[in-house]
Formats: C-alpha cells, sequence, structure tokens
C-alpha cells in the first residue's frame, strides 16, 4: 500500500465547517495533520518491510512456503476484508475512538507477531494486525477528510499526506533490511510498540472527535460473509501446489469461496442500506477503472512480496542487500506520479491507465527475460520500468474511479477500490506463488535429472524449505556431495521459476491494459 487510493474514504462525511473553533486541532491543524499522516505511513511501512525479512522467518520456525504466504496474505486479507465495516465503525462510534482502539490492538498483535513461538501464532497475529491497520487507516483518512474539509487546505493537506505514504513506501525495505540483518526480525514487529504509543498520545491531545450523525447502521452479515468468502479463496490459491489443482480440497474450497462470494451479492441485493451499491458495477468507465485498479496492484504492487525472495535466493544477497537492492522499485513509483500527471493532459483516462499497465507489463517481461542470467544491472532497469509504470497507476487509479461516482458516493467507492487492491494482492500471491512453485521444481528436476541420488533428495520437505527462502535448511539433512550439487541448481532454478511468474503476471498486465482502454473510455 503505497498511495492516496483510500485518501477519499471519509468524503463523504468530511464537515464543510468547525464546530469547535478553539479546540487543539483548529488551532494548530499541522499537528491533527501529522499525527493522522504517521498513522497512515506506519501501516505503510509495516505492510511492506515483511517482504525482506521472510526468509529469516522462515529460517526461525523451518516453516514451508505456504506458511510465508501465509504470513503476507493473513494480514492482506483481514486488511481487505475489514476495509468496508472499518469505516462505517469509525463513522458511527467516532473516529479518534476508533483510531485509538486500533492504535491499541495494532500493537497487541505486533507484540503477539514478535513473541510468537510458532508460525501458526505469528499467522494468527498477521490475522488480528490486519483488522488493527483497517481500523486504523479508515479513521485516520476521516480525521483528514474532517479537519480539512474543503478548500486549498485539504489539497495540501492530501498533498503531504501523499508524500508521507511515498517515503514510507521507499525506505520501507531497507529498513526491514536492517533490522533483520542488525537486530533480528522480530524487532520489525516489536518496534511498533513506542511508534503506537507516541501516536496513541497524540491523537487523544491533537484529534478532536468526530462523527457522522447520519452514520448508518453496521453490515455485520455482509462482511462476515465476505471475509469467509476472501480467506476461502485465498487458502484455495495457496493449497495448490501441496494440494495440486484438481484434488479434492482446492475444487472444495474454490466451491465453497463461490458459493459465499455468491451469497454476498444476493446480501447486498437485499439489504437496504448495502456495503456496496451493485448498481455502481453497471457503469463500464467504473468497472475499467477497478480493473485498472485490480491489474495494478496485482501484477505490481505483489512485487513487493515476491522481489526480497527472489534477490536473496537467486543472487545470495543478504537481508539489507535486498533492501537496498529494491530501491529502484520504489524510486520509480515515487517519480511515477509526475508522468502520469503529464500524461493526464494529453491523452484520456483510458489512456493514462493503459500506459500505465502496459509499463508494468513491459518491465515485468524484461524481468522475466533476464531474471535467470544472474545480472542485477538488468533485473533493476526491468524494477525501473515497473515502478514507473506502478507510479503511473498509484493516484490516477483512483481519480478515475471517483470520477465515476457522484459526490456522495465517493466514501463506498473508495472503499470498494481500495477492498479491490488488496483482494489483488493476496490473490496474485495465491496465483503467482502456485505458479513460483511449479515451475522452480519442474526446472530443478530437469537440471538433475542425470543424478538419481539428488533427484530423490527433492521432497515436499526440500521445495517447501527452498521456496520460502530458507535453501540451508533444505541442504541440512543431505550428504555432502548431493548438497553441493543442489546448492548450485537452487537458485537457479528459482530464478527460472521467478521468470515463469513475471510472465504470467508481465501477460496479464498487458492484456488488462487493453480491457482498460476499452472500458474506462466507454460513454456510460
Amino acid at each position: 500500500m503505497s498511495d492516496s487510493s483510500v485518501s477519499s474514504v471519509a468524503l463523504d462525511s468530511a464537515a464543510p465547517t468547525d464546530p469547535h473553533p478553539d479546540s487543539f486541532s483548529s488551532r494548530h491543524p499541522n499537528v491533527t495533520l501529522a499525527v493522522a499522516s504517521a498513522t497512515c505511513a506506519l501501516i505503510v511501512l509495516d505492510t511492506n518491510v515483511v517482504a525482506v525479512s521472510l526468509p529469516a522467518i522462515a529460517h526461525a520456525f523451518h516453516a514451508s512456503f505456504a506458511d510465508i504466504e501465509w504470513v503476507v496474505s493473513a494480514y492482506m486479507t483481514a486488511f481487505a476484508a475489514c476495509l468496508l465495516p472499518a469505516g462505517a465503525i469509525a463513522d458511527r462510534f467516532g473516529r479518534r475512538r476508533v483510531l485509538q482502539c486500533g492504535l491499541a490492538l495494532f500493537a497487541l498483535a505486533s507484540l503477539g507477531c514478535g513473541a510468537a513461538p510458532t508460525a501458526a501464532l505469528l499467522i494468527a497475529a498477521r490475522a488480528v494486525k490486519g483488522l488493527g491497520a483497517a481500523l486504523l487507516l479508515t479513521s485516520a483518512l476521516a480525521v483528514i477528510a474532517h479537519r480539512f474539509a474543503q478548500g486549498p487546505s485539504r489539497e495540501r493537506a492530501w498533498a503531504i499526506w501523499g508524500m508521507c505514504m511515498g517515503i514510507a513506501t521507499a525506505i520501507a525495505p531497507w529498513v526491514g533490511g536492517a533490522i533483520t540483518q542488525w537486530v533480528g526480525w522480530r524487532w520489525i514487529f516489536l518496534m511498533n510498540l513506542p511508534v503506537c504509543a507516541v501516536l496513541a498520545l497524540g491523537a487523544r491531545r491533537a484529534i478532536d472527535e468526530s462523527r457522522d450523525p447520519h452514520a448508518k447502521r453496521l453490515d455485520l452479515p455482509g462482511g462476515m460473509l465476505f471475509a469467509a468468502a476472501l480467506a476461502c479463496a485465498v487458502s484455495t490459491l495457496i493449497g495448490i501446489p501441496a494440494h495440486g489443482w484438481q484434488s479434492g480440497a482446492t475444487l472444495g474450497r474454490g466451491a465453497a469461496s463461490i458459493a459465499l462470494f455468491a451469497l454476498f451479492i444476493c446480501s447486498q441485493r437485499w439489504q437496504t442500506r448495502p456495503m456496496i451499491d451493485l448498481r455502481l458495477f453497471r457503469r463500464a468507465r467504473f468497472v475499467g477503472a477497478l480493473l485498472g485498479m485490480f491489474g495494478y496492484a496485482a501484477c505490481a504492487q505483489v512485487m513487493m512480496t515476491f522481489l526480497p525472495l527472489y534477490l536473496q535466493i537467486a543472487f545470495g544477497f543478504t537481508a539489507l542487500q535486498a533492501g537496498l537492492g529494491m530501491l529502484p522499485f520504489a524510486a520509480a513509483m515515487i517519480a511515477g506520479p509526475s508522468l502520469g500527471a503529464a500524461l493526464a493532459r494529453r491523452v484520456t483516462t483510458g489512456g493514462v491507465l493503459s500506459a500505465g499497465l502496459a509499463l508494468i507489463g513491459a518491465g515485468n517481461l524484461a524481468m522475466a527475460a533476464c531474471a535467470a542470467g544472474g545480472h542485477y544491472l538488468a533485473v533493476a532497469f526491468a524494477m525501473l520500468v515497473t515502478g514507473t509504470g506502478a507510479g503511473v497507476m498509484n493516484g490516477d487509479t483512483q481519480k478515475a474511479i471517483m470520477a465515476c461516482v457522484p459526490r456522495e458516493r465517493t466514501g463506498m467507492a473508495s472503499g470498494i477500490s481500495t477492498t479491490t487492491r488488496f483482494t489483488a494482492i493476496v490473490t496474485a500471491v495465491g496465483v503467482l506463488g502456485a505458479v513460483l512453485a511449479v515451475r522452480t521444481h519442474s526446472a530443478l528436476v530437469q537440471s538433475i535429472a542425470s543424478v538419481p541420488a539428488a533427484l530423490h533428495a527433492i521432497d515436499a520437505r526440500f521445495m517447501a524449505s527452498l521456496l520460502a527462502g530458507d535453501p540451508g535448511e533444505a541442504l541440512r539433512t543431505l550428504d555432502a556431495p548431493t548438497a553441493h550439487l543442489l546448492a548450485q541448481a537452487a537458485p537457479l532454478a528459482f530464478a527460472h521459476g521467478f521468470a515463469r511468474a513475471l510472465l504470467v503476471s508481465g501477460v496479464v498486465a498487458l492484456v488488462s491494459a487493453i480491457a482498460v482502454k476499452l472500458m474506462a473510455d466507454a460513454r456510460d
């Protein structure tokens, strides 16, 4: 999460005037903005900082690739599933109160992550943390939208907020690598405790309580159905490498996910005040803009999870080196919005979005072509292309979505947009993870087919450790000649698997670019 995709989540409830002119936030609006922006930046930093530490986590727990995927996906799934109800909770019960509750929950979950004795407990704590992050994000954005309701101050506030998000995105890989290498991966989570304490004190002092007097009642059944459907879908995708595409477990979970999504849609049709107005999906421009958001998140933002693994396994980078190696991608994402703004003055919205997706697709295909070559500079150049496309999409997807709906529906539309983003990320982690696992195994088998002893050593345990970024654990029990052979073959096989995942991602981005161009410029 690195952009202004959720900056309008509270526009519906923004007050045109301040009912308390002598309040702290009226006298010191910049302090209020700083606290709310720092809260959002903490979420961005925490979301992206974990990826670099995944191999260290896998080594600590002897975790499988599926476990590592769940460390990312449990957080993202809970985050995506809770964003819409979290916004309604903040409007109904008070933004400052919900923000403080979110900080407490986020801090407790961070403590649970840092102290987790097993991978299963770490995954559970990450899910709770996703719930806390959803409460934090929606309430912090509502605070900004309420305090800076209109005029130049509003534009300035969102510009400063966006700058904070960009800085957090850029430094996250380096911070994650430095902490993992110098003090241990657990401190990636434990460092949140003092930060949350400072933010809680700031929120109590600098943020005035506000709520929407016309807030709608909570749609708990709809929220639970959506969360269950998304969790089943992610479980299906992550389980494919272990169970296979046509196994009973895969088909059963997939069918359950489809059924739950169908029930969710039906529940929204029956509700008098639904979380999602399904009539918005009759508008081709709205659907095209959402497809642009999905393609951007699934094909570019998901790289924040897989690139650190690739750099550490294929190139043998340390956690810190992997974090630094991600900087071309992050820097291009910061520079990309300027290109998007220049394009927007010359071409249509569909043209901007399709250009961004085309750059993402071209960058991913270029990276796929050089991923197994062992030349970091070539990979870095491809990162720049993908990151530039991601930067173009960063703000323009949100602008395109918000332009398709009337002002009274912007809060709902922004919630749909943000949920689409994180749903795309967790879906891509599952799908691309499955492609990565299958291709890595086949490439490794092909490279050692003439050595039966080494071929026999490639069992499920070996592959789980290798894919999780812990090749040392995979080789630990093997005899010296076999271990030496596999130590040389495994990184190259992983690079081939990563290249195949990039190939799929690149093709999806290019196809999405065509579809978005046709739909985003359509007349409804």
